[in-house]
């Protein structure tokens, strides 16, 4: 049996300079046999010739549709480019199909047309339920970062826009410290012990700002929680994949004596059933950041981006390729049935489509 052809697809989604194979670790899969394609790309964080260097094939973009053979697995982080068309390959990507998200049995429609297979990133999971793979400590630390940057928006009587990247953790503490100017927000991180929630507590701690950090001990009895209006910055971190007592609901929202002025939904499932913070219902963006949800004194903003991890485009592709090659090399065998796992997810949630 020859070795598994991985398909580094380009990403489509706009501002996305993240790749789920970084050179190095591709350079890793072609030692060790595996054939590695990548489609250029010239929004991702690595270059086209890094590849080339790493062994691999590079085609055109957008080419998987049309050239990859059947067995190939087509490899990419964000979501397909939309259509009605069959998919017939084995795709591994983040798809957000699984939790009644809008628009999920449109997805999962096109692979049962097609007879391809999802392998959600987001549930390739060890045997005790933990992910191999996340970005989650790079969303934490970008989402904190983006809220303190609109918070500073909001003192200056301004409002935040045009988001781009930074080359690192390092330029991006360094940047929101000018911003903040000797200023102290203080700030709530619910979800703080996991690894979105380290994220986000590091960006504070390295500025030298107060954190209220908050886990399932604090948030056991339920929401709605009314301590979260104390704070200036609150910082959803909490993966929800059941129904919850809502966080925040606008009743509270309205309730006098709100300090709160900007919230950053990391999870960011604004149309999935189970999210906690059910007050807003759709995503912003890079351009458009902040979604105003009351105006006036104090306002408040809401900041719900779903690849905040591309504003860090380098350190969360090495980090995330890094954990993810490990489970790629097994992909054929499958030891640790982190693949099955997935198969299964899949072959369940089909099975509920109307």
């Amino acid at each position: 049996m020859s070795p598994p052809h991985f398909w580094l697809r380009a990403e489509a989604k706009p501002l996305e300079e993240r790749r789920a194979l970084s050179p190095a670790n591709a350079a890793i899969l072609v030692k060790q046999g595996h054939q590695v394609t990548v489609e250029r790309s010239e929004q991702s964080i690595f270059g086209d010739q890094a590849y080339v260097d790493a062994g691999c094939t590079c085609v055109a973009e957008g080419s998987w549709q049309r050239c990859a053979p059947p067995e190939a697995y087509i490899l990419g982080l964000k979501e397909l480019p939309e259509a009605d068309t069959a998919l017939h390959h084995r795709h591994i990507y983040f798809a957000h199909a699984y939790k009644g998200q809008q628009g999920w049995q449109d997805i999962l429609k096109r692979f049962r047309k097609g007879g391809g297979e999802l392998l959600d990133l987001e549930y390739l999971t060890d045997h005790s339920g933990r992910r191999v793979a996340a970005f989650g400590y790079w969303a934490g630390f970008a989402g904190a970062a983006v809220a303190i940057e609109a918070w500073c928006a909001q003192q200056n009587r301004d409002s935040l826009t045009n988001l781009s990247s930074r080359p690192n953790q390092q330029d991006m503490v360094a940047h929101l410290r000018g911003c903040l100017g000797g200023r102290s927000p203080r700030v709530m991180v619910i979800g703080a012990l996991g690894r979105c929630g380290h994220g986000a507590r590091d960006v504070a701690e390295q500025l030298e700002l107060e954190v209220t950090a908050w886990d399932c001990e604090e948030t056991q009895a339920g929401g709605p929680f009314p301590e979260i209006l104390e704070h200036d910055i609150f910082i959803n971190c909490v993966f929800v994949n059941h129904p919850i007592p809502p966080f925040l609901t606008c009743a509270e929202l309205k309730l006098a004596g709100r300090k709160l002025s900007v919230i950053c939904d990391v999870s960011c499932d604004p149309t999935s059933n189970f999210n906690p913070l059910p007050i807003y219902d759709s995503c912003t963006d890079f351009s458009d950041p902040c979604l105003r949800i009351i105006d006036g004194q104090p306002g408040l903003d809401l900041i719900a981006i779903d690849h905040l991890p591309s504003l860090l485009p380098a350190e969360s592709s090495h980090d995330f390729s890094s954990q993810l090659l490990p489970s790629l090399l097994e992909i054929q065998d499958d030891p640790n049935r982190v693949w099955r796992r997935a198969r299964q997810f899949f072959d369940d949630k089909t099975k509920t489509l109307s």
